[in-house]
């Protein structure tokens, strides 16, 4: 589960590059770091609930 969410937001991160997504608080290609934040985020939720 942790691995398609992480290649799903690191997509992501790669449209965002070409193109901006325009999320609120996404506007600008130099955002991208922002979806790094929410993987990271994300990833360690999903960690943390499994308890692995």
């Amino acid at each position: 589960m942790s691995k398609i969410l992480l290649l799903l937001i690191l997509a992501m991160m790669i449209v965002h590059l070409i193109k901006p997504l325009g999320l609120p608080g996404l506007k600008r290609r130099s955002d991208f770091w922002k979806l790094a934040l929410i993987a990271l985020a994300a990833v360690s939720l999903t960690i943390l609930l499994r308890g692995e």
